[in-house]
């Protein structure tokens, strides 16, 4: 990908640092202490009452944002690979009993859907985790019979995906070691492999050897931006960065699936080109013409895939529109998303399935971060903390 200029120089780390008065990119890189914090709530025995437990089902209670994000992506991932189905759910279904495991996540304590969703699971005698703050009436209605995973790691909202998505998968490994655990990767391992993530889109880092600002740059030079997901769980993942972005930076954009994308092309390439139906960008420089007289769009792509070159070829389509669409895929090395998998427990998973999850966690660092710089991109210095004082990255 090519980096462009932006009004602000992301290679000026005090200026950067300057800016980031609120902590954005502090509380962006935290997925790996988030990942951690969980391992550390594993190692404390916090779900020993999980421990040779065989369920009919598990069931994933989410509220809004984040943790539905994070359930959508565990079960587009792993759904019909677990010896139990994986059930999303925003209330308890009537046939939940004591042959289940519900899993409540969600970022507000004080969420009726939650805390009912508490008390009628354990009522009829399902074994219940609650990842969601120990406080309120969540808090109430745990009351010491079920698990509270309380989080450990001050994060911004918007950045707690990584979170839900590391409770979820500590619960899985617990209720099925044997089928899931090879697919999931042990969470240190994530941990090391998102603060390593983190630290290659730090701000010390140049543009051209920095994911993260590569993608922020890229981003800029559009206003209409559409995420596209390769898969279920990249188009999960693709949802959750439109989300980001629009929380962080107020960047819109629009989260697909890349079959999608494809199919909406020629609409794609008319929408663009009627402010200029004569546009040839071959003729046209900038700085003799002006700006460009059109709406382009760029589409990324999420894609965890470990072929890459198969999902280029998809992308082949998007090469014929003069210019009016363009797009760029969001990967990460495979050999490096796979050494998390290495160190899992178990059985050695097939290399299509074993980096998966790794890919797509390092995937939504690398969007949040993204985000961040984004947001930062239109910011001035500022002289006072903002709403989370995470402090300087």
């Amino acid at each position: 990908m090519i980096a462009g200029t932006p009004v602000l120089d992301l290679d000026d780390v005090a200026s950067l640092e300057a800016a980031d008065a609120g902590g954005v990119l502090r509380s962006a890189a935290s997925g790996g202490a988030q990942v951690r914090a969980t391992a550390a709530a594993l190692s404390e025995d916090a779900l020993s009452r999980l421990t040779d437990l065989r369920p009919r089902s598990l069931v994933l209670v989410s509220g809004s944002g984040r943790a539905a994000r994070a359930a959508s992506l565990l079960i587009a991932a792993l759904g019909d690979r677990t010896s139990m189905p994986l059930v999303p759910a925003t209330s308890i279904p009537p046939w939940v009993g004591p042959l289940d495991v519900v899993l409540v996540a969600g970022d507000d304590a004080g969420d009726p859907r939650l805390s009912e969703a508490v008390d009628r699971a354990l009522r009829r005698g399902a074994e219940v985790i609650v990842a969601a703050p120990d406080e309120g009436p969540v808090r109430a209605a745990a009351a010491g019979r079920a698990t509270v995973l309380a989080p450990r790691v001050r994060v911004l909202d918007h950045n707690r995906m990584l979170r839900y998505l590391a409770a979820g998968m500590a619960v899985l490994t617990t209720i099925d070691p044997h089928r899931t655990g090879p697919l999931v990767p042990e969470l240190n391992a994530l941990a090391d492999l998102l603060d390593e993530e983190a630290l290659r889109d730090g701000p010390q880092n140049e543009v051209f050897h920095n994911p993260a600002k590569t993608l922020a740059t890229r981003m800029r030079q559009r206003k209409r931006l559409v995420l596209a997901g390769d898969s279920g769980a990249a188009a999960a993942l693709a949802e959750h960065g439109a989300e980001v972005l629009l929380a962080t930076a107020g960047q819109t954009a629009t989260a697909v699936t890349l079959s999608e994308a494809v199919a909406a092309h020629a609409q794609l390439v008319g929408a663009a080109g009627i402010a200029a139906p004569g546009f040839d960008p071959l003729f046209h420089d900038e700085q003799l013409d002006g700006p460009v007289p059109v709406e382009q769009v760029r589409v990324f792509v999420v894609s965890a895939d470990s072929d890459e070159a198969a999902v280029r070829r998809r992308l082949a389509v998007f090469g014929s529109d003069a210019g009016l669409v363009d797009t760029d895929l969001i990967t990460v090395d495979t050999e490096a998303a796979g050494a998390a998998s290495a160190e899992a427990p178990g059985p050695t998973a097939p290399a299509t399935q074993s980096g998966e999850l790794e890919r797509l966690a390092v995937l939504a660092l690398r969007l949040e971060m993204a985000a961040a710089y984004l947001r930062l991109l239109g910011s001035r210095p500022a002289t006072g903390p903002g709403p989370y004082d995470g402090g300087n990255y």
